[in-house]
């Protein structure tokens, strides 16, 4: 054996001494401390110096499409990016239908490449995005000031801010000018004295009244709202109970479904349609001057403005009972390799500048207060006024992590009860309860 490999043995057997003491005996616990400490001082390290952000890159906006006169979304975009060119954005469209965009939006997110930096949502999906870890709350930085209280609330949850109001919604009743102020019906849907004299105002309408009622969320809202015009409800949150059999609840959703039938020599007050109508073929409706009421988001009155037949003989007011909150908030992905940017982002496009432009030349309700008081944006959104009243009235839907679940299940049980005359299933109070917990019944 030549020296050096005996001096190489010795140094060997001297280390293995050294690690049986200090793993063994009296010097095991120390050594395991002065690890943990030093492991804790590394974690420390990385909570505190993350590492570096991509200082550029394109940042990606995944969001349903965009229903604004103009598209003003995208000329926001473009408008940050010939601000920032070195982090320019990409408003990248999804499907019209919200229930399709829910789908489309959470498969991007468990996805190994997300490929998304902000996600506008539905101001129902905030609570499911935060809980599953899709987005990342906001930070203390951000100046939540000057925005109506009502949306600010639905990027809450939790105890923590995770997006912000991008725009928001509050349904209108839009009725044809020559429909009398004293025909418009004093809650809906409308009564057979109410059809009398919308007919005496229009005599060649097929129904008083169209409202959403097709299996997708516009059929959530529109029957949210009747039941609630009933004095009833579907949800008690502070109880975490279901109170969808209330005497109320089905006296909704019985006017709802016997309204949809002619009496006597009346059309019907509510047009049958309705229950394969959305949004835009409901607005069809009226626009052919089927039906003198209309239950609508505010963006379909730049939409019956303008087009190929634009329409003038109509006007707005507030729903006679509350209507359902809507809107979009933006929130940050957790999969953004640039959280600081794509926060900044999100400033810019909430920004009141920012929703004055969305409103005023888009016709998407703004979520900051000053914009409805602009003279500028009244002269071209007269109803402005009308628009704050009802945001003033709002509800917001039952708030949950299961609320897909809850709203697809909300929408069998109501298609159920409106075949058999407003009567709910017998099961209905336990799906509901499943659905608001995220069991499927």
């Amino acid at each position: 054996m030549t020296g050096s490999a005996a001096g190489g043995n010795r140094q060997a057997r001297t280390t293995a001494a050294w690690a049986r003491r200090l793993f063994s005996g009296p010097f095991a616990w120390f050594t395991l401390g002065v690890l943990a400490m030093v492991a804790a001082a590394s974690a420390r390290s990385l909570i505190h110096h993350p590492p570096q952000e991509a200082r550029s890159g394109e940042l990606v906006i995944l969001s349903g499409a965009d229903e604004s006169t103009g598209g003003q979304r995208q000329l926001l975009v473009d408008k940050w990016n010939l601000a920032h060119p070195d982090t320019p954005a990409r408003l990248e469209k999804l499907s019209r239908s919200a229930d399709e965009q829910h789908s489309e939006m959470v498969a991007r997110a468990q996805s190994d490449n997300p490929n998304v930096d902000v996600y506008n949502l539905d101001v129902t999906w905030t609570a499911e995005f935060a809980t599953a870890g899709y987005i990342r709350p906001l930070d203390d930085s951000v100046d939540t000031s000057g925005f109506l209280d009502a949306p600010l609330k639905t990027c809450q949850f939790d105890g923590k801010l995770w997006a912000l109001p991008f725009n928001t919604d509050a349904g209108l009743l839009f009725y044809r000018k020559r429909v009398p102020p004293d025909a418009l019906p004093a809650t809906l849907p409308p009564r057979q004295n109410d059809v009398r004299a919308l007919r005496d105002a229009e005599p060649t309408l097929q129904a008083g009244f169209v409202t959403p009622l097709a299996a997708y969320e516009g059929l959530t809202v529109s029957a949210l709202e009747a039941i609630w015009a009933a004095q009833g409800d579907v949800y008690d949150a502070e109880k975490d109970l279901v109170v969808i059999d209330s005497e109320q609840a089905h006296a909704g959703l019985q006017r709802l479904a016997e309204a949809m039938k002619p009496v006597g020599d009346l059309p019907p007050a509510v047009d049958p349609r309705s229950n394969d109508f959305r949004e835009d073929t409901s607005r069809a409706a009226f626009q052919r001057g089927e039906v003198p009421l209309m239950r609508n988001w505010p963006v379909a009155y730049g939409q019956l403005r303008t087009g190929d037949r634009p329409m003038t003989d109509f006007d707005v007011t507030p729903l006679p009972g509350r209507s359902v909150l809507g809107g979009q908030n933006l929130a940050v992905a957790t999969s953004t390799r640039n959280p600081r940017v794509a926060q900044e982002l999100v400033t810019f496009l909430t920004s009141e500048e920012s929703e004055r432009a969305l409103f005023r030349n888009g016709g998407l309700a703004a979520t900051r207060a000053t914009v409805y008081d602009d003279p500028q944006v009244r002269l071209v959104r007269p109803y402005a006024p009308t628009l704050r009243q009802a945001l003033s009235k709002a509800r917001p839907r039952p708030v949950t992590p299961h609320y897909a679940l809850f709203s697809s299940t909300f929408q069998e049980i109501v298609t159920e009860a409106l075949s058999n005359g407003g009567n709910l299933p017998d099961d209905a109070v336990k799906r509901l309860t499943d659905a608001l917990h995220g069991r499927v019944s």
